[in-house]
């Protein structure tokens, strides 16, 4: 990594632009007031400031990424913008196929997917004129055992806030490009928090739709009941945004659902009076309780809610999340050692510790042990499901404890191992993950809020309705300040 001083020497006098949002960054490119090509080059030059801190980045395609900037300019110059997102930069973790761009699911094993292939979301997204970057850090295959290791090619993401903690996974570079600005937003996928996790560890949004919503059509599967895209961006209405955009049945994806979709954006403003909260009180008990940040910023929200008109009250979920990990985690690694049985039989000897434990797990579970959680599923999705019959909204922790040290091996596995998000990765509900201010060492906090099946849209709105008290203003981690903790962390 170049030294903080050559770093520092690289950024350049409009790289402020990276700090906007997609939203405002849209309404300036459609006013004429900046041009695409000069948000990448911002972005550009974030990357190069910070990037080599913060890795989140495996692989960046500077030329594609300027040829769609410029169509995208000739665009603005004829006010023939194809939408919203027509010239905002993105990039998507590698478990993410990109035609003419290399996927290799951040891994040293041999791929042997199409590379013609492009992901529908991608598709979708270039089609609305999004200018694609490059391809973000992951866990290897995007999944694990939460620990980390430092035995990939590339070396782990770091935590923007501070580049000594851990991003959260496995969606890690996802959530570091954004809350640094390397990339305006992002995409990533959810298994058991993946999205929802980085997302809270590193100040961001992180939606996990409905299973089925946004499709999995050229996503590299993990778990196949499990797996949910999502985008990973500075405020809600971005999320909202880019949801509009990539939400949708697609005849691809035989899980997608042909349910018709209700866009978020018209309704994201409306207000929340007369909703019903639900505070989920029966979090895990013993030694894993939430710390005193996380129990505040839950108070707060709560608080919020109340003031904004919403009624707020006090519910249990039908077992405690722990409970719904541990029904969850047969499921996952049985899929996952289904899916990728061949890579592990012939290149178990190239793959990372975290991945190959898993599949290790995976191979020797037993059939009656996967058959018993399957059923116990069932019923949970319908127990789960028998609250939003009762309240709109639930409000509950997304981690109990602010994102630790990276190299701190048992925090790690502790932090993800004890986040709340697999009740709804199990389940299929919609769920968010909503910055709430930062603790007093100055690492972001989070609190999550989940809705019923197909309900993104009072999801979103009730999420920005308490952004609006939360976190007004959200914003991105300065180069300066991620280098400032880089100069902490080699000291």
């Amino acid at each position: 990594m170049p030294n903080v001083e050559t770093i520092r020497g690289r950024i350049e006098a409009h790289s402020d632009l990276a700090a906007l949002s997609v939203a405002e960054a849209s309404r300036r490119i459609a006013s004429g007031a900046i041009m695409p090509s000069m948000l990448l080059e911002a972005v550009l030059s974030r990357i190069d400031a910070v990037d080599g801190a913060i890795h989140s980045y495996l692989r960046v395609d500077r030329d594609a990424a300027r040829k769609s900037a410029l169509a995208s300019d000739e665009r603005a110059k004829t006010s023939k913008l194809l939408g919203p997102l027509d010239g905002i930069p993105f990039a998507v973790k590698d478990n993410i196929y990109t035609a003419g761009m290399e996927t290799t699911g951040g891994s040293r094993v041999p791929q042997r997917h199409d590379s013609t292939i492009n992901a529908t979301l991608v598709s979708r997204l270039e089609a609305a004129g999004a200018v694609l970057v490059g391809k973000l850090n992951t866990w290897e295959y995007g999944t694990g055992t939460g620990a980390v290791y430092f035995d990939l090619e590339a070396p782990p993401s770091r935590n923007p806030w501070n580049t000594a903690h851990f991003t959260g996974g496995s969606s890690t570079g996802s959530a570091a490009a954004v809350a640094a600005g390397t990339a305006i937003f992002s995409i990533g996928t959810d298994t058991g928090g993946s999205v929802r996790l980085p997302a809270a560890a590193c100040g961001i949004v992180g939606l996990k739709p409905t299973f089925g919503r946004i499709s999995r059509h050229g996503v590299m599967p993990n778990c196949w009941s499990f797996d949910t895209p999502g985008p990973l961006a500075l405020s809600v209405e971005d999320a909202a945004m880019i949801y509009d955009v990539i939400a949708g049945f697609d005849e691809c994806d035989p899980t997608s659902l042909s349910v018709p979709i209700e866009p978020t954006m018209p309704n994201l403003k409306k207000g929340i009076e007369g909703l019903k909260v639900g505070f989920v009180r029966n979090l895990d008990p013993g030694d894993a309780p939430p710390e005193p940040a996380i129990l505040d910023a839950l108070a707060r929200s709560a608080s919020a809610f109340d003031r904004l008109g919403a009624e707020v009250v006090e519910v249990d979920l039908p077992i405690a999340p722990s409970e719904y990990r541990s029904i969850a985690m047969p499921i996952n690694r049985a899929e996952s050692f289904s899916i990728h049985e061949r890579d592990y039989m012939e290149y178990r000897q190239l793959m990372g510790r975290a991945l190959r434990e898993k599949l290790d797990m995976g191979m020797y579970l037993r059939a009656a042990d996967y058959l018993a959680a399957l059923r116990q599923r069932r019923a949970l999705v319908a127990r789960t499901d028998e609250i939003f019959a009762q309240v709109d909204v639930l409000l509950l922790p997304m981690t109990y404890r602010v994102a630790p040290p990276i190299r701190d091996h048992l925090a790690v596995v502790s932090y993800t191992a004890g986040s709340a998000g697999s009740p709804f990765s199990l389940t299929g509900h919609p769920a968010l993950a909503l910055p709430a201010g930062f603790s007093p060492e100055g690492l972001p906090l989070s609190v999550q809020l989940a809705s019923g099946f197909n309900n993104e849209t009072l999801l979103m709105r009730a999420a920005w309705a308490l952004e609006q008290v939360l976190s007004p203003e959200p914003r991105r981690a300065e180069p300066q300040h991620v280098l400032s903790t880089v100069s902490e962390e080699e000291g």
